[in-house]
Formats: C-alpha cells, structure tokens, sequence
C-alpha cells in the first residue's frame, strides 16, 4: 500500500501542476468576471480548437487582488525579475491588464516529441502597437492570417535555450505565434493553433469545413460545467497528461485505470479545491479509493505531531461514486500565516556593510 500511495501522491501532484501551471502561465502572460457561457465555462472556449488533450481556466484578476495573495506576497516577499522581464519584453503589466486566462495543451499536434502544442487565451487590456514592437526587437516577424495582423517568433521566443552560442537564434519547425483575435482578446501559443482560433472566431463551428470548438466535445464540457464554481480550474485526459509527465514506467504501471483527471480551485482568504478522476470502470474506481483511503491514513498519522498541519489533513474527505473519485480539501488562512512566520525565521538578514 505503501507503493501504491507514493504514486497516487505523484500522479496528484502532477494533476495539480497542470491546475497550478494555469496560474503561472497567467502570473506570465493573462481574462472579467462572469466570463461563464451558456455552455458552461468561459466563453474563449469557443476558440479552442476540439480535440484538446487539456483545457485550463485562471480568473487572473480574482487570484492576484485575494487576500491570500496579499497575504503571501507581504510574508514571502519574492523578486519579481520575471514579471519585469516579462512587461519589457511585451509591454504587458500582469498585475493590472489581465483578467483572465484559458489555456489548452495539445500533445500530439505537429508531430513534435518534445510535448506537442499549446495555447493561452489571455483577455485583458493590451497596448498592441507596443507589444508588437518589443516583440519584433526580439526577432519576431509579422504577417497576416485571415485578416489579423500575426507576430510570429521562435518556438521559445525569448528563452534563452532558443539561442545557439553566440546568441543566434536557433530556429524550429514549430514556431510562436501572438494576435489579438478580437479587441481585448490576445491569442498566444503555437502558431497554427493561433491559425485555429482565428478561424473559429471567424467562421465559428463548421464541422464541414474542419472547424469546430471543444465546446463540441460533450464529454469534455460535462466535466467543464461541474468545475465552474472555481476561480482556477484544469481537466484533462489522463493518457494524454501521463505522457506529457513522463511518468516512469514503474509508477504508471502501478495506477488504476483513469480516463479523465481534474482539479478545481478556489482563491481568497486560503485555497478550497477538489481532485477528481473519472475511471475506466468501477472495478478501477474502487482500487483507486483504496489509493487514497492508503494515502489519507498516510498522511494524517504523519501530521499527528504537527498541529498546524492537522486543520488542513481534517478537511481532506473521499468524495464520488460510481466511476467518480474525488478528494477535497481547505487550506485556511492560518496555514499560511504560519509558512511566513516559519521562513521568515529562516530567512537570514544581511549584514550590515559597515
């Protein structure tokens, strides 16, 4: 059992990480409240082409003005050398021009081993004219596709590992592409799925012709309507997640049968979530409760001489039933005035140069 829990934790982590990587990317790149359609979720899902592997929402605007994160921000004060380098280089100030954020990974498109394609949605306030022109300062070139202007630059525009010796510019089949698709709307990824998301917002779903939104995928979107109470959400195919992972081959050999994993979040004063995974059948969605049953009673015996630890270890619960395996959980404020007390107390001070 004790196996068994050690992968269930990694496989958890690793569904977290893509929840959590939403968040980031928005910290890096950014959409206003109410964005949930019709449909269920927000409303730039109808650029996102269907057949997404993984699909991530951030209200960016929400999660940067909570109290925790002010919180955490005065406690564990951080440079912020990226969010800088970030704004010089597209002229996009995270903590007041985005709002929101979709993302959607596709691991298979374009034939590229290296982890397929992916795109954010990023609705906000941008300053086009200067964004372009930092951009093409940093390489990148312009064209037009279907009556929207295109930047496009290196696959790792800006990344250093995007260089050769001597800071010429490697180039890459799959190359990196912005536009703003709509007035507030920047489109941000690989290019041909930049091309995509022009082309759903211009000719909207035409299964004819090729063009149709995940908003098409039922089975995708259920799962999207159960996960829109939160303000940071992911979900996505567990094969799909697995091998983007790479999961070694003795830890994914060891989990139940999972077809779709999701994760949903929500930000304030502390963090209240929810970890579901849908299984082939209910023969793998019980051996999968045992995982977790294994890894409560785990956890909980080792945060028994920890009493700031057990608020949190209280509020995990086994939820679901039939195929459906779910664990909550709450993190209260309290945690994280006791994490900046603890590193601010590891944290040493300079000396003073006199």
């Amino acid at each position: 059992m004790t196996t068994r829990t050690r992968n269930f934790v990694i496989v958890s982590l690793a569904v977290l990480g893509i929840g959590l990587g939403s968040g980031l990317v928005a910290y890096y790149v950014g959409f206003p409240a109410g964005a949930l359609g019709r449909q269920g979720g927000p409303d730039e899902l109808a650029f996102v082409p269907r057949d997404a592997a993984a699909i991530a929402y951030a209200n960016v605007h929400e999660i940067m003005t909570s109290e925790l994160r002010q919180k955490l921000h005065r406690a564990l004060p951080m440079k912020e050398d990226g969010q800088r380098d970030f704004e010089a280089r597209t002229g996009i100030n995270i903590e007041t021009d985005i709002d929101r954020i979709v993302a959607c990974l596709y691991p298979e498109r374009g034939g590229d081993s290296r982890g397929g394609a992916g795109m954010v949605l990023a609705r906000g306030r941008f300053d086009e004219v200067k964004i372009e022109a930092l951009m093409r300062e940093h390489g990148a070139t312009v064209e037009t596709y279907n009556g929207k202007r295109l930047v496009v630059g290196d696959h790792a525009l800006g990344d250093r590992d995007s260089f050769d010796a001597g800071d010429t510019p490697r180039r890459s089949s799959h190359s990196f592409a912005v536009s703003f698709i709509e007035p507030g709307l920047a489109a941000i990824g690989s290019t041909s799925l930049v091309k995509s998301a022009i082309d759903l917002h211009r000719a909207g779903n035409n299964p004819q012709q090729g063009l149709e939104s995940v908003t098409g995928n039922e089975e995708l979107m259920n799962l999207v309507r159960s996960l829109d109470d939160g303000n940071a959400w992911a979900v996505g195919r567990f094969d799909a997640l697995g091998s983007h992972a790479r999961l070694p081959d003795a830890v994914a050999s060891q989990i139940p049968a999972i077809t779709w994993v999701s994760a949903s979040g929500h930000v304030n004063g502390g963090i209240r979530g929810v970890i579901r995974a849908e299984a082939r059948d209910d023969e793998a969605a019980n051996n999968l409760r045992d995982v977790v049953r294994g890894f409560l009673a785990l956890a909980k015996l080792q945060s028994g001489s920890r009493p700031e630890l057990q608020m949190m270890m209280q509020s995990l619960e086994l939820t679901g039933t039939g195929k459906t395996v779910g664990l909550s959980f709450s993190v209260p404020a309290e945690i994280f005035d006791i994490v900046g007390a603890i590193a601010n107390k590891t944290i040493k001070p300079e000396a003073d140069p006199r």
